[in-house]
């Protein structure tokens, strides 16, 4: 693709020719990034001279990048925000509902007893619940984001679903802990 096709100013669902909302069909956005990756690759580009073959690795570079954030409903969260001008405040505000914040102990205890006691169906179990769990906070900001235009809300539902993802990564660590 020559560089004066690209556009580096697009965002990333315009770039992909999708509405911009959190409710993404991932079967299209999966199709728009085989197709733009098929045309930006820089393998397309090596017979140019240094300064195309370094646009091409930019271009190459942010299909991905803009992929991977559309692909994730955290990022893509986030990033919809971003472009509403909202910052989700995820490192500098960690206040939380008291009954949310009460969830994620028992959830990390859970973990904790189930890695102790070598119990992988416990770990299974607890988690099923988060990924239950995520999935409902997911279609709530899908409504905030979309429908409501709540940004405020959204950036708060933002922050659960980073508790939700660090809780996750303790899920995956927790497996490796009983296999080893």
């Amino acid at each position: 693709m020559p560089s004066s096709d690209f556009n580096f100013q697009k965002n990333h669902f315009q770039r992909f020719g999708l509405p911009q909302s959190f409710k993404l069909d991932t079967a299209q956005l999966e199709l728009a990034f085989r197709a733009l990756q098929a045309q930006v690759h820089p393998d397309k580009s090596a017979h140019l001279s240094d300064v195309e073959q370094r646009l091409a690795m930019q271009r190459s570079t942010l299909v991905n990048e803009a992929y991977q954030t559309l692909k994730s409903p955290i990022k893509r969260g986030r990033y919809l925000l971003s472009l509403q001008g909202v910052d989700t405040q995820e490192e500098t505000n960690t206040a939380m509902p008291v009954d949310f914040l009460m969830v994620q102990m028992e959830w990390r205890e859970a973990v904790a007893d189930a890695v102790q006691r070598r119990d992988v169906a416990a770990l299974e179990q607890q988690e099923a619940r988060m990924k239950s769990s995520a999935r409902e906070l997911e279609a709530e900001l899908a409504v905030k984001i979309d429908t409501e235009h709540d940004f405020e809300v959204a950036a708060q539902l933002v922050r659960k679903l980073r508790f939700m993802e660090k809780l996750a990564e303790e899920i995956h660590s927790a497996y490796d802990e009983i296999d080893n």
